[in-house]
């Protein structure tokens, strides 16, 4: 049932089972699951209580994975170091800790803790040992062991169904560089180590779009956003640019396409930065760099010097029809995603 106080996507994961991974010192009860559950209403969502001990940790999660069949695992922190290892499964890894004990121990995690949130066995404090930290070196010492062990093949289909989400403002944890040594799909979001709404819900939920739209063999309309269109004479995203990113990615692929001059290799960095900074995951892999835009096959096309040769329907922004961003989203709106 959907809330309209809560921003739900219905349509996305339905009928599906979400499996998610807590972090270390937290619980099922951890707010992200019901976070999720709301975001999702029509998924299942299932968590359990992670044992202290990551052996058995890694354990459970194996049975409980091969008992629950999810369609889609995602593990924060302590969690997304364990969801990597959860091989065969679609797996999102949102601030995975693949250095746990360099981090329990950087940041005085060790002796006596307490539990973040309620777990089902009614603890509420737990000791943190040199023993321990040890298990932990030992476990995080067999990630990606398994995916390095793959034949080529195997291993670029396991690569493609694993993404790593990391929090540009993350001070807990920085694996993001050990993660993409492995994996291809390592996006950065704006956000901290713990995840608060903004930072699920423009991180981490456009990641899950994807995921369903392939587990679907879903194919959305097309719209490209030349880079002419974006910025301010500041440098800033134009009034408004951000609100309309965000509408059109709910409902269509979208990509921003930016020149390729032969002859200022650095124009093509600086187009990328400035994408992450304001359009941050949603533009992750989805920025074209091309000078012959005729050659772009899509749906729609949003230029303030619109080609002749585009097939589709092209939006002159900065026309009379297409002043601002404001005119793009009431065109888009009454479309309704066609």
């Amino acid at each position: 049932m959907e809330n309209p106080y809560i921003k739900q996507f219905p349509d996305l994961m339905r009928g599906k089972k979400i499996m998610y991974n807590h972090g270390f010192a937290s619980s099922a009860a951890s707010g992200t699951v019901k976070r999720i559950q709301e975001t999702f209403p029509e998924a299942t969502v299932v968590a359990f209580d992670l044992p202290l001990h990551p052996a058995e940790a890694m354990e459970l999660l194996r049975a409980k994975a091969t008992e629950e069949r999810p369609d889609l695992i995602i593990g924060t922190s302590m969690g997304g170091m364990y969801t990597e290892m959860l091989y065969g499964y679609d797996r999102i890894c949102v601030n995975p800790a693949f250095e746990m004990a360099k981090t329990l121990k950087s940041h005085g995690m060790t002796g006596k803790q307490v539990w973040a949130n309620p777990r089902q066995d009614g603890e509420k404090e737990f000791m943190m040992t040199k023993a321990l930290e040890k298990e932990y070196q030992e476990i995080t010492e067999q990630c990606f062991t398994t995916l390095e062990a793959m034949d080529a093949d195997e291993r670029k289909r396991e690569q493609q169904r694993v993404w790593g989400l990391f929090g540009d403002k993350d001070e807990l944890v920085d694996t993001f560089g050990l993660f993409s040594a492995h994996y291809p799909q390592a996006a950065h979001f704006h956000g901290a180590h713990r995840m608060d709404d903004r930072s699920f819900l423009d991180g981490v939920v456009p990641v899950i779009r994807w995921i369903d739209d392939r587990q679907e063999g879903r194919e959305r309309p097309i719209v490209y956003i030349d880079s002419s269109t974006l910025k301010d004479s500041y440098g800033h995203p134009k009034s408004c640019l951000q609100k309309a990113f965000a509408m059109l990615v709910e409902r269509y692929q979208v990509y921003i396409v930016g020149p390729a001059p032969t002859n200022s290799h650095n124009a093509l960095s600086q187009m990328a930065e400035w994408t992450e900074q304001y359009l941050s995951t949603p533009a992750h892999d989805h920025v074209v760099y091309t000078n012959q835009k005729a050659l772009l096959y899509g749906d729609y096309f949003i230029d303030a010097e619109p080609c002749e040769g585009f097939l589709g329907t092209a939006l002159a922004f900065g026309s009379d029809e297409f002043k601002t961003w404001e005119d793009v989203i009431t065109f888009f709106e009454r479309l309704g995603g066609q």
